[in-house]
């Protein structure tokens, strides 16, 4: 099974299944000398693990990191850097009942043809469980960006037809981790809270969006033609579990305007050109522009319903799949760490290829 691993200059790899022993990730090519602190990694891994509210899965895992190469005495050794989280809650036996049935929406049927061999239990490495692995390297390359005076940040913008109608600069960033859905709008993010616990008492699941912002970008970050950095950020979102959509700046909103309300306009001011709008999203042909980098990202309802919903077997064979075990309701609440880690892996990338030796 190949694509397991991401970046080129700071590459990661992630392992494990959902019901394995464990999951976890090293990391490759992170500069030698940047300051880690494991609070912080354990803070994001608390943003994304499963059972922080009432609104998301209910299996219990402390999702507690181990470090165990690549850092000593609190500082980056210059060596790969592995990581890894025990499962502790895994529930099996949950799944035995669709150990040869297809799941609709689910990548059981796609690993069955693929592999030939598929780990039925909670999907194995098709899992969301994968991503915690993920947000424990987003965080380590959150602390390089930090460095560099990069900032970025993510939060929910819309669940089901619930939309936040404002732009990320009149949020309120303090407020996203003030309610369970993380949603910078107190009224809005208690209206999506009750719409998310309705959906789930009905057994069903909702969609949503998550919007994440990035501050503080060089101009510069970007290769030309296949590694434009929207098009890296775009793989990288796009490569989260239940992620349907990515658009960055003005997005497919920008079709309805003409070039010249489109066109962002350039000035200088106390000796720094910027642009005085940002349809771009701070990118211009693949290349960062310096100014806020803003983008949204689509996640689809949750594929396991707790409704009996008609499948085949793996025989190809009618059946009928019954919901069990514990599943989101809406994905969007946790998936905030998880965009913000992929954001961190791209942006840290691009800032290592060619212009970094060092922390």
């Amino acid at each position: 099974m190949g694509g397991n691993t991401f970046g080129k200059a700071f590459k990661i790899m992630t392992f494990g299944e959902s019901h394995g022993r464990g999951i976890g990730v090293t990391i490759d090519g992170c500069p030698s000398g940047l300051t880690i602190d494991l609070v912080d990694i354990q803070h994001d891994l608390d943003r994304r693990r499963p059972g922080q509210s009432s609104i998301v899965t209910q299996r219990k895992e402390g999702d507690k990191v181990e470090i165990l190469s690549g850092i000593f005495e609190g500082k980056t050794t210059g060596s790969p850097i592995a990581m890894v989280i025990y499962n502790e809650d895994q529930r099996s036996k949950d799944y035995s009942h669709i150990a040869d049935k297809y799941r609709p929406s689910h990548a059981d049927y796609t690993y069955q043809e693929k592999y030939g061999h598929r780990d039925y239990r909670g999907g194995g490495r098709s899992s969301a469980r994968e991503t915690a692995a993920r947000v424990a390297a987003g965080a380590i390359a959150k602390s390089l960006l930090k460095v560099h005076g990069i900032d970025l940040f993510a939060y929910v913008s819309q669940v089901g037809h619930l939309k936040l109608d404002k732009p990320h600069h009149q949020i309120d960033r303090n407020l996203i981790e003030s309610n369970v859905v993380r949603c910078p709008d107190t009224n809005m993010a208690q209206t999506m809270e009750d719409f998310i616990k309705e959906i789930r008492k009905d057994g069903d699941t909702v969609g949503g969006v998550v919007t994440g912002v990035i501050t503080g970008s060089p101009v510069g970050l970007g290769e030309p033609a296949f590694d434009k950095l929207h098009a890296d950020l775009g793989k990288a979102m796009l490569s989260i579990n239940a992620c349907k959509g990515f658009e960055y700046g003005s997005g497919f909103d920008g079709v309805a305007l003409r070039g010249s309300q489109h066109n962002d306009l350039f000035e200088k001011i106390d000796g720094k050109i910027i642009t005085k709008t940002n349809h771009s999203g701070g990118v211009q042909g693949g290349i960062s522009n310096g100014m806020d980098i803003y983008f949204r990202v689509a996640f689809k309802p949750v594929a396991t319903i707790m409704k009996d919903q008609a499948s085949v077997d793996q025989e190809g064979n009618e059946t009928t799949v019954t919901g069990k075990g514990r599943h989101d309701p809406c994905v969007v609440p946790r998936a905030v760490a998880i965009v913000e880690a992929m954001a961190a892996l791209v942006m840290a990338d691009h800032l290592l290829r060619g212009r970094l030796s060092r922390a």
